[in-house]
This record gives structure tokens, C-alpha cells and sequence, in this order.
């Protein structure tokens, strides 16, 4: 059992960042980074259960991800399948529902097809829930969500003066998940990396020097007590109990 902490985030998501670099400094092709990255993914869903984190959100692949050379990205969405292969097993046995977010349009039929198979067969679950990022662009997210309510607005079943941030938020991707308490991201970038710009607007932010490969225990960890450190105040004095309007949770 995790040891207990003053507070403990319902949502934790990752920028998965250093797989190349950890390849390279072993001498292996970046792909073997990638792998080894994959099976970080399956511990860190093991520490969310260990912690009891409800919501983990992975940024998996983004939109300029695919301007990676081809041989990569082919290798990438292998891996992909793979990893959801080889652990359906588990999310059906802690009963931790998938999600998708991103343009799945863009990915590769096959790859479609797994996702939305394993969508549907744990879409009842409520242990848990693993969202990965695939094909995905927090402006692309935004723009697509203007353009649902410019539709509304046009067709007369929306008011421009109703709109809301509120609204906005309830045109994302997933509106049903909760904002990211903490954000981390591997490898000591400083950025968001065009991910989840939204709803990253009141979300803790932790940048650790690990590798993403490298990421284990004792670094989820630290990250969570970094967060139980931190005052959520929304804007406000003190306290963190207030929510702005629009934030989702």
C-alpha cells in the first residue's frame, strides 16, 4: 500500500518526454526508447492504482509527431497495438475504462479499429480511467471546438451571448473527464508542448530531469508530494475551493 499523503490528485497526466534521448545515450535506435517508454506507461498505471489516482492521461502521440520519419512512426503505431494487446487483460481485470482523444481520423485503420474495440468492451468499467493523447493537438482540440459551436450558432440551437467558457469546455474532447490536477513532464523540457491547453489552465505543473524510460517509484512519488505541497487557490486567496468557471471537475 502507497503511503498516505496530505492530498492526492483525482487526475495526474504526463508528457512522456525523453525516449530518444534514452536510446541514444545507450547506443540503440530510438524505437528500443519507445519500447522501454511502453513499459514506463505500464508501471505508472500500476502507481495510479497503487495511489488510487482515478483519471491518467498520457500524451501519446502528437499531431507533429507525424512529421517524425515514416519508419518511426510505422514502428510507433506497432507499438501501439501492441500495448493495447498486451494489456486489455489488466485494464478488464482492475476494470479501468479506455479513452481516446485526439484526430483519430489520422491514425491508421487498424489501429482505429483496436481502439474503438477496446473503448467498447471497457466502456462500463468505473476502476479507474487511462486516456491517451494519440494524434493529438491541444489548438486542434480548441479549433474543432469553435467550429461545433459556430455550427450550433448557425443552425439557431445556440445563442452567441449564451457561450460560455463553460461552453467551450463542454465541446472538448472528453467534457466528461476532470481538468488535470497535476501535470509532469519528463525529461526537464519547461513547456506544454501544445497539450491540453484548456484544460491545463489550473493544473499543478512538475518537471522532473527522468527520463521518461527511467520513470519509476520513488519519481511518481516525489511528484506527488510536490503536488500535496502546493496551494490550489484558482485565482483566489487561499484554500483551493472555489473552481473558475469552465474548469471541469
Amino acid at each position: 500500500m502507497a503511503e498516505k499523503l496530505p492530498k492526492i490528485p483525482l487526475h495526474v497526466a504526463f508528457i512522456m518526454d525523453g525516449n530518444g534521448r534514452w536510446a541514444r545515450a545507450r547506443g540503440l535506435p530510438r524505437l528500443k526508447g519507445h519500447e522501454a517508454g511502453a513499459d514506463a506507461v505500464r508501471r505508472v498505471m500500476g502507481y495510479c492504482r497503487d495511489w488510487g489516482i482515478r483519471y491518467l492521461t498520457l500524451y501519446a502521440f502528437s499531431t507533429e509527431n507525424w512529421s517524425r520519419p515514416a519508419l518511426e512512426v510505422a514502428g510507433l503505431m506497432k507499438l501501439l497495438m501492441v500495448f493495447l494487446r498486451n494489456n486489455e487483460r489488466e485494464l478488464h481485470e482492475h476494470r479501468v475504462r479506455l479513452r481516446v482523444i485526439g484526430r483519430r481520423a489520422d491514425l491508421p485503420a487498424a489501429v482505429v479499429r483496436q481502439i474503438t474495440r477496446v473503448e467498447a468492451a471497457t466502456a462500463g468499467y468505473d476502476g479507474g480511467t487511462l486516456i491517451l493523447a494519440l494524434s493529438y493537438s491541444g489548438r486542434s482540440e480548441l479549433a474543432q471546438a469553435a467550429r461545433r459551436i459556430a455550427e450550433e450558432v448557425a443552425a439557431g440551437t445556440l445563442k452567441p451571448d449564451s457561450i460560455s467558457e463553460a461552453t467551450v469546455a463542454a465541446h472538448l474532447y472528453a467534457p466528461d473527464i476532470p481538468d488535470p490536477d497535476l501535470i509532469v513532464r519528463t525529461s526537464g523540457e519547461f513547456r506544454l508542448s501544445n497539450f491540453l491547453l484548456w484544460q491545463a489552465a489550473y493544473s499543478e505543473l512538475v518537471v522532473t530531469p527522468v527520463l521518461w524510460p527511467d520513470f519509476g517509484a520513488d519519481d511518481f512519488r516525489a511528484a506527488l508530494e510536490a503536488y500535496a505541497e502546493r496551494d490550489r487557490r484558482f485565482g483566489g486567496i487561499g484554500g483551493g475551493d472555489a473552481l473558475p468557471e469552465g474548469r471541469n471537475t
